[in-house]
């Protein structure tokens, strides 16, 4: 029997499927999944982080939306094809158990001495199977062994096929020039034993390679700069997080270590506010003249997505000794990150930013009214 019949069997017209994201994805079940919605017919797709096309076609679903922008997603969020949800990460759990709850949950498992478990990130996705969905599982052991928490209940599991497979590599991106500045400046900021989540990109690798100080991570998104940070003996405890992305050497570093955790968790803003020192450092496709943040799309174009930024700027905040920092350069591609409206919505809001750092230099927004953010601002950028 097919990937693709064996699906068919679990499914129903009528049926919200979701697919596990992140580096773990279960991609060799996509052409799978997409034959089986056309034999089944009046099926939905969910969809969280994809950092490669989850199917090939998302013609034969009956609707396809995703918890978060960009990347792999990026083509079919501006053809309209998929729809982006305008959602925090910490908020997916409680949509999985109300609106959003999926029949099935696709994943890719990695088998374990006491059974299968999820390798590279757990994220929304024990959220699904909390809900009730059957998990139907591409068994990777080409995965790590990279997460906390407990293998699934075998009865929840029906295991479709079986891989040997590495995770989704992706590589550090280039740290230069301005970026690096940027990062020198915000690493300033950072007091020693301080909690710090850093955003996936050249921003967040900047910033952890710049620090001078130990610090312990918890973090969205765990990269190879963790490594880096480890090497030169800067690093406390074990990182937590909820995805792990990076390279192969990454991926063999966690390999044994419980570092990915449930968004309920990692993402919890209550728990992170009760940290001392944490300091939580975001990026922006553009700011507003008050220091709104937009993230996920310019001019239309479907770049970013909410994630987990403003549950970390929020926790930082109105944590004791804390920070909330929006780190970007002050323009890309000879357009100012500096609007005075943003061509978006507003993806964090402007009471949870503290700090804006440029290569020009930083701004504390703390005890500033509009007027006089209007006015910092705009010198920051040279304007």
């Amino acid at each position: 029997m097919t990937a693709a019949a064996r699906l068919a069997q679990h499914l129903e017209p009528g049926a919200l499927v979701a697919i596990g994201d992140g580096a773990g994805a279960p991609v060799g079940l996509g052409a799978a999944i997409a034959e089986a919605a056309g034999a089944v017919g009046d099926i939905s797709l969910l969809l969280g982080w994809s950092l490669c096309r989850p199917v090939e076609t998302f013609a034969p679903f009956r609707s396809v939306r995703a918890l978060m922008g960009g990347y792999a997603l990026r083509a079919g969020l501006n053809s309209g094809e998929v729809e982006y949800l305008p959602v925090r990460l910490s908020s997916v759990p409680a949509l999985l158990h109300g609106p959003l709850r999926p029949s099935v949950l696709l994943a890719g498992l990695v088998p374990g001495p006491r059974g299968l478990t999820f390798g590279t990130e757990i994220g929304w996705m024990q959220a699904a199977v909390d809900a009730g969905a059957l998990v139907l599982a591409e068994v990777n052991h080409g995965l790590p062994h990279a997460t906390a928490g407990e293998p699934l209940p075998a009865e929840r599991v029906i295991v479709v096929s079986e891989v040997d497979r590495p995770p989704i590599a992706q590589e550090a991106p280039k740290v230069r020039g301005r970026t690096a500045e940027i990062g020198r400046l915000v690493a300033e900021l950072v007091p020693e034993g301080a909690s710090v989540q850093y955003p996936p990109g050249a921003v967040g690798e900047a910033v952890l390679d710049a620090l001078e100080v130990p610090v312990a991570i918890d973090s969205g998104v765990v990269t190879d700069a963790v490594i880096r940070l480890e090497g030169r003996r800067l690093l406390v405890g074990e990182p937590r997080c909820a995805y792990l992305v990076g390279s192969s050497e990454l991926y063999a570093w966690a390999d044994g270590r419980p570092l990915a955790d449930r968004v309920e968790l990692t993402h919890d803003p209550s728990r992170l506010s009760r940290l001392e020192r944490f300091v939580a450092v975001n990026t922006a496709l553009e700011i507003d003249e008050t220091g709104q943040v937009n993230v996920e799309s310019v001019a239309g174009d479907a770049i970013g997505g909410i994630g987990g930024q403003p549950d970390y700027a929020f926790a930082a905040s109105h944590s004791p000794g804390g920070l909330s920092v929006i780190a970007l350069p002050t323009a890309v591609q000879g357009r100012s990150t500096l609007v005075e409206r943003l061509s978006a919505p507003t993806s964090t809001l402007r009471s949870d930013v503290d700090v804006i750092v440029t290569e020009r230099g930083m701004l504390d927004l703390r005890g500033l009214g509009d007027v006089a953010r209007r006015r910092g601002l705009r010198a920051l950028w040279g304007e």
